[in-house]
């Protein structure tokens, strides 16, 4: 008697987007695309270019263009395998268009008054556009088009996968049927990353934890404090040298906790390192001058073997946008079926 085996479970499917407004760096790296490349030996993927959401920001459609390719690039230079992953530009799925406004038919005014990115971009002088304000409707949209059990997201983007459960809730009720799977979040594990200076108050004084250590402002585009992730020469040594330190001299101990370079350094490190790293600095004799050298030894252990392969994607548009399109072609399968099942529970058929 022959003897079969178990079938393999299904495969979680997971569904997450990065947006195309500048060049990524290690913030969207540690906070996001490390963890999307491991998910893909376990789980069914759907990564997405968000060119759609860049337009409440990026006015420029060179600059569009020519990010979302870069996007493409970085993404498989470093192991993105688009046989396993869908991977595809936002715009390549208008379904997702149409399915946004039939969420907007039943999302309540009020819960997107207490989006929280919104209020930070206005707080920041963004223009108050009707895009910016119905943005989480689209994201809600992005992740239940397609159906996943999981979204990966930090920590501070918890509120927008609130929200597409909330508008797929409220769409249920209002229809009488159940056409959309719940989407839960999946934290990444990496805490905030820092960028490349401090948080200050209106005043301009540093922001201080309880402890009286300053606090490290998020790396993001938006603040200008990024560190590429194929930055490479004198490029990624002059954004390491413009770090902001403290006057120390060399023989004095300098307080890990309390310095930025460490901090990003910390990202690249296993535990044992981070320890030997701390007593290092604690130690008196070391200095920042050799703790940015570590940092700048980190992008090239980590980042080095993949560079040579994403500037031969940069120079091949004509293979990332073969790439893109096919995954359009697969992830727009997905969404139809599902907008289908929402224009008929409308009676829209």
């Amino acid at each position: 008697m022959a003897i079969v085996a178990d079938p393999a479970p299904p495969r979680t499917r997971i569904l997450s987007g990065i947006q195309p407004s500048g060049r990524l760096h290690l913030g969207n790296y540690f906070g996001a695309i490390r963890q999307h490349l491991e998910l893909q030996a376990t789980s069914d993927c759907f990564y997405f270019i968000a060119n759609y959401h860049a337009l409440t920001t990026v006015k420029e459609p060179a600059a569009l263009r020519r990010n979302t390719l870069d996007v493409a690039a970085t993404y498989l230079a470093l192991g993105l395998d688009p046989d396993r992953t869908v991977f595809f530009r936002q715009s390549d799925v208008p379904e997702v268009c149409e399915l946004t406004w039939l969420l907007m038919t039943v999302t309540g005014m009020g819960l997107l008054e207490r989006a929280h990115s919104y209020k930070d971009k206005i707080a920041r002088g963004i223009k108050p556009s009707v895009g910016l304000f119905a943005y989480p409707v689209l994201m809600a949209s992005d992740i239940l088009a397609y159906r996943p059990r999981l979204v990966p997201v930090g920590k501070d983007q918890e509120q927008h996968v609130e929200m597409a459960q909330d508008m797929a809730a409220s769409f249920h009720h209002a229809f009488g049927t159940e056409v959309f799977v719940r989407p839960e979040p999946r934290f990444t594990e990496t805490a905030r990353v820092p960028g490349t200076d401090w948080e200050r108050g209106p005043d301009g004084s540093f922001l201080r934890d309880e402890r009286g250590r300053r606090v490290p402002q998020k790396m993001s585009k938006s603040y200008g404090n990024t560190l590429e992730i194929f930055a490479e020469g004198r490029a990624l040594k002059r954004a390491v040298g413009r770090i902001p330190t403290d006057s120390v001299a060399l023989e004095n101990p300098i307080d890990p906790d309390d310095c930025l370079v460490f901090q990003l350094c910390a990202l690249f490190l296993e535990p044992d390192e981070q320890a030997e790293l701390r007593a290092r600095y604690r130690a008196g004799g070391f200095g920042y001058g050799r703790a940015k050298e570590v940092l700048l030894a980190q992008f090239d252990r980590v980042f080095g073997p993949y560079r040579e392969r994403k500037q031969a994607l940069d120079r091949d548009p004509d293979t990332l946008e073969d790439i893109l399109r096919a995954g359009g072609a697969r992830a727009r399968a997905v969404a139809r079926a599902t907008l289908n099942d929402a224009r008929r529970a409308c009676g829209i058929d």
